[in-house]
């Protein structure tokens, strides 16, 4: 029977001098909860676990285009779409999209992620010309102007990362995990730059179609490993992939809440998290706010929620919202602050 170790993380100042510490991060932990397919979930030491799972918890990451992960990184959206769910048209032009992306670095993003193709839930495909369209000349616009911030080229498509990667993106995030194009791992194999996996299911147009699951936890976990061994034995090494439970991706409200209950599992993995709830529609169903761009109580909840599980990386469409929300738990943690 297959074990799944999930460390219980606790962020207090008064740590004991025999907790571990989770991946070089702010959180630690003394207990881990087993779950099993079936069975009632137990509490054991931390200690007792197999000295490989223990050391993949507490081993600390790898930097991601430079920044460690010792501390919360805040990946801004930056959508040259059309359509996107929250914000689709309003910074898609060669003028406002670079002015925007200097606005929310000025505001406290560390990464900026670029998308060209809306993978909200119903959107159609986009043609590679089109995705190409909308995105390298912002990209190329943004380099020419000196911008050194790390830049997450939001493709599922091969051809479209490759001129991506040509242009100076630092990191590539596939939705598909992979697998929409065949030639996508070698392409991020060849380049070695790191790579965000995501959990999802079917294509956007018809994934909330396909929100059945046994175990929604357990899936999405033995998924995100399938996709992790098959990019390690594609060349890409484990310490350049960041790992995305999709959040609303072919889950309704319950799996969303099931995943982010229970998150710290995924660090069993040895990878970063990455964390994308930012306005999703979850929110606005439990807050009943129907709009978007209203959303942004209930994102700060859900970052705070997930920095407690040592996520690493929380996507936001809100910077400086998100930014002092960090700092001021942060510095509530530790009972002190630094600038």
């Amino acid at each position: 029977m297959k074990r799944y170790f999930r460390p219980i993380l606790v962020t207090d100042s008064a740590r004991p001098s025999g907790a571990h510490i989770l991946a070089g991060g702010w959180c630690w932990f003394e207990r881990v909860e087993v779950l099993a397919r079936g069975e009632a979930s137990k509490i054991i030491a931390a200690d007792d676990l197999p000295k490989a799972d223990l050391r993949r918890l507490t081993r600390p990451r790898a930097p991601v285009a430079g920044l460690d992960m010792d501390e919360p990184r805040l990946m801004g959206i930056l959508n040259l779409t059309p359509d996107s769910f929250s914000d689709g048209g309003r910074f898609n032009t060669p003028d406002a999209a670079p002015a925007r992306a200097k606005a929310m670095v000025a505001a406290g993003a560390d990464i900026l992620d670029i998308g060209g193709e809306s993978t909200r839930p119903g959107a159609d495909p986009v043609p590679s010309v089109d995705e190409l369209a909308r995105t390298i000349p912002v990209i190329k616009a943004m380099r020419a102007q000196g911008m050194e911030t790390p830049i997450s080229f939001d493709t599922r498509k091969a051809d479209v990362a490759v001129a991506g990667i040509n242009a100076g993106v630092d990191l590539i995030n596939d939705v598909s995990a992979l697998s929409y194009d065949d030639a996508m791992t070698g392409i991020v194999a060849d380049a070695s730059i790191p790579v965000c996996v995501m959990h999802a299911r079917g294509q956007p147009k018809t994934m909330m179609a396909a929100t059945q699951y046994s175990d929604v936890l357990l899936d999405v976990y033995d998924y995100l490993e399938e996709k992790l061994n098959e990019a390690e034995a594609g060349g890409i090494n484990r310490d350049r992939v960041i790992l995305d439970p999709g959040i609303g991706f072919a889950k309704g409200l319950e799996e969303n809440l099931t995943i982010l209950n229970r998150l710290s599992l995924f660090h069993s993995l040895g990878c970063i998290l990455l964390l994308g709830a930012s306005r999703k529609r979850f929110i606005g169903t439990i807050s009943g706010e129907k709009e978007a761009s209203a959303r942004l109580p209930g994102s700060l909840a859900v970052a705070l929620a997930a920095l407690s599980q040592g996520v690493q990386i929380i996507r936001v469409h809100d910077i400086a919202e998100t930014r002092q929300a960090i700092d001021l738990n942060t510095a509530i943690s530790k009972g002190g602050w630094k600038p």
